[in-house]
């Protein structure tokens, strides 16, 4: 079974699902909402939990502004995922992309949080968000083994299914 079809079997709805999730990715997660609470500035996270830990991707930023080169991994693909806490799609494909990090050689998977400390829904405001002009989240950009920018948005979710589509299928429970 591929990726797409696992999506697809997941749900009681099938096609009509994949739309929702569509809608709800551009209404739930668009820059329309205003974020509350403290919006203190923080330090960006230390470069050392970008290795992020065995079978987890790492989670940087914290909403502050950074350049993704410096957290490119060196001879491999590198997929910045641009979400939030506040953001359901962005909860929902989190194991799929666990999962890429994972088991797929040759591509790391890196979180950018957008959100700043204490800031209570999608900091739209954050510096993160606006260095790279998100207007929607999950957001990804792809580098390639050189730290060349290769896909972002669209392209790069094309990408992503790909990869995670040429992986095993995990076996049914019950099963193996």
């Amino acid at each position: 079974m591929t990726f797409r079809s696992q999506c697809l079997a997941s749900s009681r709805f099938g096609r009509t699902s994949g739309l929702l999730f569509a809608v709800l990715v551009l209404a739930a997660c668009s820059g329309s909402g205003n974020a509350n609470g403290d919006t203190a500035s923080h330090s960006a996270v230390a470069a050392a939990q970008a290795a992020g830990t065995a079978g987890h991707p790492a989670e940087i930023s914290q909403g502050e502004e950074i350049e993704l080169k410096d957290f490119a991994v060196a001879g491999e693909y590198t997929v910045f995922d641009f979400m939030s806490e506040y953001c359901p799609p962005c909860k929902q494909i989190a194991p799929w992309m666990n999962r890429l990090h994972a088991e797929r050689d040759g591509v790391t998977v890196v979180k950018v949080d957008i959100n700043r400390p204490g800031v209570r829904g999608i900091d739209w405001k954050s510096p993160v968000a606006s260095q790279f002009g998100l207007s929607s989240i999950p957001h990804f950009k792809v580098l390639d083994a050189e730290g060349n920018l290769v896909a972002e948005g669209d392209r790069a979710w094309e990408m992503l299914v790909a990869w995670l589509e040429e992986l095993p299928t995990p076996a049914e429970p019950g099963q193996g």
